[in-house]
């Protein structure tokens, strides 16, 4: 007995430390389940749709392949964000609409991420959107 909780303990343990994301297609299939709760968005900065509304406040619009997202973001941006860059938004979606308002954004700029995940993103070559 002791062993199995010991057991359910450090899987908990393990599996709660993994942050897990949406694409832009998961995240709008799976829209009326998320709610306005907080995950995680992955996608590209659609070209030709980045408006800086403030010194960290900016809109765009969201990405992968012909899906879209409107975004509304709060945080200061970083140094490599901008149009055709794969990102990790933490945020949720505004009341019942695809809108979506972040305050975090994680810029996914590596080699190593792109040669991870294949056929996800595709920063830069703007083919993705």
């Amino acid at each position: 007995m002791l062993l199995a909780a010991v057991g359910f303990l450090l899987a908990k343990g393990i599996t709660s430390g993994i942050e897990y994301f949406k694409t832009v297609p998961q995240a709008l299939a799976g829209r009326a389940a998320l709610g306005t709760s907080t995950f995680q968005l992955e996608g590209v900065v659609a070209p030709h749709t980045l408006v800086r509304t403030g010194p960290s406040s900016q809109r765009f619009v969201l990405c992968a392949g012909r899906e879209r997202i409107a975004v509304a973001d709060q945080a200061t941006p970083p140094q490599l964000f901008g149009t055709n860059v794969a990102v990790v938004l933490v945020g949720h979606f505004v009341g019942s609409t695809d809108r979506f308002t972040s305050s975090q954004i994680l810029v996914k700029h590596s080699n190593a991420y792109v040669a991870a995940h294949p056929g996800r993103v595709r920063s830069g070559d703007g083919q993705h959107c």
